[in-house]
């Protein structure tokens, strides 16, 4: 844990009108303004509140690394420049972690960026040519393995990131965690012999993608296990009806189909749910039955999951990680299956 009060030095800065006291753990502090009404949010310490769609810390409608970048490297040089984080960690916004740069100077100069663009594009020369198209997916869009960090953790992570990239490889699953922020030089996690925790629904697990995983419920899941259990649980996927549910909320069924050699059930399935923007700047999950808008339901982030059974329980596996367009998981839905 951060101690919002650990730090070596602040500045001020003036950041869109507003004036903030800036400290180098990170953290900011926004002035009330004359004459006016003090707000929710003025003269408090804060790291900021985790954007869950984009990874960074935001505070009210801004982005703290923009706040903490101008107060320590100055304004933005051109609309051009974007704020790096230099170890890929969009949490870590302490002042030598971030840095004015262009969108093509964050490719060529961070050896982070460019280890991963390399991997998902094939070459530098493929991604500038059509950046919409990775040959192996998209960039990752994983944030669980962020965080606020000590002064000591940004400065391992960036060695270890670095180690990493110089080697020329993935981590097994693609994944980062908790080993980038240790002392001493990067080495590929071993696979646990079990890889799933166990879920809050009971005979549910889930195969582990980050450390720190939370439990998912399952509603689906049966609750008495027979002489054909998968048979069973795909008798239960009813398109509509909720899949999974966690802290943002739920995921109802969209298609369901067993695989060719009938080992496992895949599904697909959509949110229920969208982020929208409070009066404090915050974005919230609001499930789409609560909406006064209409939203166009095939537009929404979609999940493709592999449903096997082991040692007497379900285990659910991400087929992809993160979620996508629902066109992307179809193709790979009816790859897998026994549907046509």
């Amino acid at each position: 844990m951060v101690n919002i009060d650990s730090f070596n030095k602040q500045c001020q800065c003036i950041y869109k009108s507003e004036k903030y006291l800036v400290r180098d753990n990170g953290s900011i502090f926004r002035y009330s303004k004359p004459n006016k009404r003090k707000r929710p949010l003025d003269e408090t310490w804060t790291f900021g509140k985790p954007w869950k769609h984009k990874g960074y810390m935001n505070f009210s409608s801004e982005t703290v690394h923009r706040i903490v970048a101008t107060a320590f490297h100055g304004n933005q040089p051109s609309e051009k420049h974007i704020v790096d984080h230099i170890d890929t960690n969009k949490k870590n916004n302490r002042p030598e972690n971030l840095r004015w740069i262009t969108r093509l100077e964050n490719i060529l100069l961070n050896p982070i960026t460019l280890s991963r663009i390399i991997f998902k594009y094939g070459s530098v020369d493929n991604f500038l040519a059509n950046p919409s198209k990775p040959i192996d997916g998209e960039l990752e869009q994983n944030f669980e393995w962020m965080r606020t960090v000590t002064k000591e953790e940004s400065d391992n992570t960036r060695k270890n990131l670095e180690n990493w990239a110089k080697e020329g490889k993935i981590p097994k699953g693609g994944q980062l965690g908790e080993w980038i922020f240790r002392q001493g030089i990067y080495q590929e996690p071993s696979t646990p012999t079990i890889n799933y925790i166990v879920s809050k629904t009971p005979n549910a697990a889930q195969r582990i993608i980050f450390y720190n995983d939370k439990p998912n419920e399952f509603p689906c899941t049966p609750e008495v296990i027979d002489a054909n259990p998968l048979k069973t649980y795909y008798e239960n996927l009813k398109e509509g009806e909720i899949f999974f549910r966690n802290h943002n909320g739920e995921y109802v069924v969209v298609n369901s189909g067993f695989s060719k050699d009938s080992q496992s059930i895949y599904i697909l399935t959509r949110a229920d749910y969208v982020y929208r923007e409070n009066k404090d700047g915050e974005h919230n999950a609001v499930p789409i039955s609560k909406l006064q808008e209409k939203v166009s339901i095939k537009d929404l982030p979609h999940a493709l999951t592999e449903v096997t059974y082991e040692d007497n329980l379900f285990v659910h596996s991400k087929v992809e990680t993160g979620f996508h367009p629902r066109e992307e998981l179809e193709q790979i839905f009816y790859d897998y299956t026994q549907s046509k």
